[in-house]
């Protein structure tokens, strides 16, 4: 699903007020991190995730996930990267 920009701006206002829920460490992105994030998007529908390692690659891993997850990048702010996936139950 592609996000239009004024969707996108609202989701982005949203993240703000949002705790990242998602850490990726020094292992960079596994199998953990995936399965976090997609349990957490089910859970929530917009997600904070935290770079704490591999900050110079932020947006191209945030990219990979986006594809393992099957979600929308919101944005990438430093880093931090904000993830939607609308939950179809709510």
């Amino acid at each position: 699903m592609a996000l239009d920009s004024k969707y996108r701006s609202r989701l982005r206002s949203r993240a703000q007020a949002l705790n990242p829920v998602v850490m990726v460490g020094r292992d960079g992105l596994t199998q953990g991190v995936v399965s976090a994030l997609d349990s957490a998007l089910t859970d929530h529908e917009l997600v904070k995730v935290r770079f704490q390692s591999f900050k110079d690659q932020t947006r191209s891993l945030s990219l990979e996930l986006e594809k393992a997850v099957s979600c929308d990048l919101v944005a990438t702010t430093g880093f931090t990267a904000v993830f939607y996936r609308k939950n179809p139950e709510k």
